[in-house]
């Protein structure tokens, strides 16, 4: 199981984002898969799964099943995210 992050790193939502993702990782000792959908990668990735709104945090299962997502502010606990890591 992975943690992914959309968000646009030149917004005024990046710093929110940023910061969520250093409690995440300092609480857990897990990294955070980051993605800007304004790459080329990142726009098939959010388009594929009709996201629209950023920060966007998705807890995603190693063969890319979605377990769960959360959209836009307030970004979800740390604990509520890493209740899909078992």
């Amino acid at each position: 199981m992975k943690v992914v992050i959309v968000f646009r790193e030149r917004s005024d939502k990046a710093r929110e984002a940023f910061e969520w993702i250093g409690q995440f990782e300092r609480r857990t000792g897990k990294t955070v898969e980051m993605i800007d959908p304004e790459t080329p990668e990142g726009e098939t990735f959010a388009s594929a799964r009709d996201i629209v709104e950023y920060p966007t945090v998705l807890a995603v299962s190693d063969d890319g099943k979605i377990y769960e997502m959360w959209t836009g502010s307030p970004m979800p606990t740390v604990d509520t995210v890493m209740a899909y890591m078992v």
